[in-house]
């Protein structure tokens, strides 16, 4: 495995661990945006992009075994790391709390992005499957 290639998934990563840091009350509120359950959207997206960054990064392994597999590791270390935040921003973080319908978006965004890795990987092949 090369950070060359793993590089964008641990800043994005990164991102992430920022993003569920931030104290409840810093965080926009508005009521449209609660009745279009607009936070788990993007908690699904955010973890769609954390999947899509870390199945590209494992394509290019050295290892015969984690690219032909890629999807799968990413998907159950992705799904993992989601999880530990929930229980991070219970036990961590100040004014959050742990949301199980979090992790179930979270979830769905990997789930998504194994799903359409391949999709992706023919429409945007300088990025997803070129090694420049």
């Amino acid at each position: 495995m090369k950070l060359r290639y793993n590089w964008p998934v641990l800043v994005w990563a990164l991102v992430i661990l920022f993003l569920c840091a931030i104290p409840g009350r810093d965080l926009p509120h508005s009521d449209w945006l609660e009745a279009l359950s607009f936070d788990k959207w993007v908690h699904a997206g955010i973890f769609f992009v954390l999947e899509i960054l870390s199945i590209r990064g494992l394509v290019f392994s050295t290892s015969p075994m984690l690219r032909r597999n890629a999807k799968w590791f990413t998907a159950a270390g992705a799904i993992a790391y989601g999880g530990a935040l929930e229980i991070m921003q219970q036990a961590l973080f100040s004014e959050r709390t742990a949301d199980i319908y979090d992790f179930i978006a979270n979830s769905f965004g990997v789930i998504m992005g194994v799903a359409l890795y391949s999709v992706l990987a023919r429409k945007l092949p300088a990025f997803l499957t070129s090694k420049a």
